[in-house]
């Protein structure tokens, strides 16, 4: 996936490791895990921690971390992507918080029921974890599979979304703590 040079992003503390946000003018292009699979390049854009939309989805992410909400209203960018990977990532938002899907069943959804292999691919490379809840996919038997930010955030996604609301956050795997600050350019 080719992201333009002109996003705007910041870098954000959660219970589950830092995450990059970034967005477009249209909406939020990005939210990825610090380090993570196909973690892209943002040494051209411009950092605004205090951007309404990338201020919106820090707080949004918050307030799921800690179990006070299960769905997000930020407008989304999804436009970077293929057309057959814009697709997938629209059914990725059709399951609902607390549910999981699988690849073969997404691959029937978007009518290519055998293209299981390359709708895994392009959960892999959801530019939006968590709000885009690929986290919500396994593997054909139920088992863990296949998450870009690692398996250990995958399982305390779903178990935070498990419980519900009013959840207490998951158990955090770096600092622990919430904050917004600006990465290095």
């Amino acid at each position: 996936m080719k992201l333009p040079h002109d996003l705007m992003c910041t870098e954000i503390d959660s219970p589950l490791g830092p995450m990059l946000l970034a967005a477009s003018s249209v909406g939020l292009a990005g939210a990825w895990f610090i380090g993570q699979r196909h973690f892209p390049d943002p040494r051209h854009w411009r950092h605004d921690p205090q951007h309404p939309m990338l201020r919106s989805a820090a707080g949004q992410l918050r307030a799921f971390m800690a179990g006070q909400r299960n769905t997000f209203d930020v407008p989304l960018d999804l436009k970077f992507g293929t057309a057959f990977q814009q697709s997938v990532w629209r059914a990725l938002l059709q399951i609902p918080a607390g549910a999981t899907s699988t690849y073969g069943a997404i691959s029937a959804q978007i009518g290519k029921p055998t293209a299981v292999r390359a709708v895994g691919a392009a959960v892999g490379r959801n530019p939006i974890s968590i709000i885009v809840p690929c986290h919500r996919v396994v593997g054909s038997t139920g088992a863990l599979t296949g998450y870009a930010g690692g398996l250990d955030r995958k399982a305390s996604l779903l178990a935070l979304e498990s419980a519900g609301p009013g959840a207490a956050a998951p158990p955090p795997l770096a600092s622990g703590m919430w904050e917004d600050r600006t990465i290095a350019a």
